[in-house]
């Protein structure tokens, strides 16, 4: 497994790779990895014939409140777990390597940002669309994967690419949960263990309303209210946002006659958990 720093050497890589004709699938993190990770890394092995994952913890897409300072870091861990996984390179470029002296350059999406999680976190898409904007141009990908716990992240991502006519091919892959139903994210470290076992509720909520849809509920507002009723009743959570909206749009919904998006984010003390599930009247159950 090669490791680079530099963007220059990373695309010298993946020249070669191209050269040869492999396929190459793109996973990029932020670290501190765990399964949810490693299934995006497991899910582009299966499709491509070269992996290679970033590791940037990327300073745009935290706000002055964020927790940029404190994310979790383990470097040498996280390359273990990635050897282990046979990925083929791994790009851990530097902050001064993506956004070099004089920098002035971001990615703006309308619409699609100024919800859920865009209106909570000014600016945290920006962010997010202009790192990964750099990152497809210093790794090229023909596929690049990310998971479905951030599905407003996606959908941003999903219309940059076909907006600014890029090339990879956006792969979502579900969400990867604890046995009790937690979403596993690289925050998940910051809860104590009474925030531990209250957590779930979050995921139990969001069950009871697909149950209610799978029943043939259809009301947006009624699902929301399942969801609200079921964190209210935990008293360590506190609700950040709770809505459905249009998929891929993020419009607001009134009647629910095509894929929507149930979305919410709970704050338990101070971590701010986000989860969803897609509500789909064409699915067949």
């Amino acid at each position: 497994m090669r490791v680079f720093e530099k963007k220059d050497e990373m695309k010298n890589f993946v020249s070669k790779l191209k050269k040869r004709g492999r396929t190459l699938g793109f996973v990029p993190t932020m670290g501190y990895l765990h399964e949810g990770h490693l299934a995006l890394v497991r899910e582009a092995k299966k499709t491509c014939q070269a992996v290679v994952v970033s590791i940037f913890v990327n300073p745009t897409q935290f706000g002055p409140q964020d927790d940029f300072e404190r994310y979790p870091r383990d470097f040498e861990r996280d390359l273990r777990m990635l050897e282990e996984e046979g990925v083929d390179a791994v790009f851990v470029p530097t902050v001064a390597e993506v956004y070099p002296k004089g920098h002035v350059t971001y990615v703006m999406l309308r619409g699609l940002t100024d919800c859920l999680c865009g209106r909570s976190r000014p600016g945290h898409f920006e962010g997010v669309a202009t790192v990964v904007t750099k990152l497809f141009n210093m790794v090229r990908p023909d596929k690049a994967f990310f998971g479905q716990k951030d599905g407003q992240q996606v959908l941003v991502i999903r219309k940059m690419v076909e907006d600014l006519n890029m090339d990879p091919e956006i792969i979502t892959v579900p969400t990867v949960r604890e046995p009790d139903g937690l979403a596993m994210s690289s925050r998940n470290f910051y809860l104590s263990r009474e925030e531990r076992k209250a957590a779930p509720v979050l995921y139990k909520g969001l069950m009871t309303a697909q149950a209610a849809f799978e029943k043939g509920e259809r009301n947006p507002e009624r699902f929301c209210k399942i969801v609200m009723d079921m964190l209210a009743g935990e008293p360590r959570a506190r609700v950040d946002y709770v809505e459905i909206r249009s998929i891929p749009n993020l419009d607001p919904v009134e009647v629910i006659d095509r894929p929507v998006l149930l979305a919410a984010a709970v704050y338990f003390t101070k971590t701010r958990l986000i989860d969803n599930v897609v509500l789909d009247p064409g699915k067949r159950r």
